[in-house]
């Protein structure tokens, strides 16, 4: 379902609570979050719904932020912690934005990172989708990437019901491609990282090796 939260103008943490539990408690099995913000004055109401999501046996995969910045240093919202605590959900995955290509370039330059708060990485720059009045453009953003993963995580559930939401997590997380690569980190060519520390599982995801987890979980 398409559920319109964010206006054109400011973010309100209200509307996003009521979004994600309107999506729960309608049926969904994924949630994706396209969006984000610095400054989140009830960001407790958000942090309740994405635990309200967790414990329905949710998903909820969450675009990392476009600013080339250290999460661990700065929050971003939504998120499912405070000051890099505990968390309150096992189904929030964070996700940071690849470049189409490998190498020391692939992480997008304006992705944000994080060895804490950001799970994992995706396509999501130079990304051709859909745009409004049916036409296609080429897009770049991690709210491009998190419905790629959003999209792994669906089909996941489709084919393997009966895994739990933080099953599906933790397959995403676990069955990506490990990278060694040393990156250009938030665009500045003098900032160059191993992969590993930008990221909790270090790694990119892949679909094909997450089925192939899903079904030797399901057994």
């Amino acid at each position: 379902m398409s559920l319109r939260a964010v206006p054109n103008g400011d973010e309100y943490d209200k509307d996003i609570a009521l979004a994600i539990r309107y999506a729960v408690d309608n049926g969904a099995k994924v949630i994706n979050g396209s969006f984000g913000k610095y400054y989140s004055p009830h960001s407790d109401w958000v942090r309740d719904a994405i635990a309200y999501a967790g414990k329905n046996d949710v998903v909820f995969v969450n675009a990392a932020g476009n600013e080339g910045i250290d999460l661990d240093a700065k929050a971003c919202y939504p998120n499912d912690q405070v000051d890099n605590g505990p968390e309150v959900s096992n189904t929030f995955i964070t996700v940071g934005a690849l470049e189409p290509k490998y190498g020391s370039g692939m992480i997008a330059g304006f992705s944000n990172y994080g060895k804490i708060n950001v799970d994992v990485f995706a396509p999501g720059a130079k990304i051709y989708s859909t745009t409004p009045e049916n036409e296609y453009d080429t897009k770049g953003g991690t709210s491009m990437a998190a419905p790629a993963v959003a999209g792994v995580a669906a089909l996941v559930r489709s084919y393997y019901p009966k895994l739990s939401a933080a099953q599906v997590k933790q397959i995403i997380l676990d069955s990506g491609l490990a990278l060694s690569t040393k990156v250009v980190v938030g665009g500045d060519s003098e900032n160059v990282k191993p992969i590993g520390d930008l990221t909790k599982s270090g790694k990119i995801v892949n679909a094909y090796n997450a089925l192939i987890m899903a079904q030797q979980m399901s057994k």
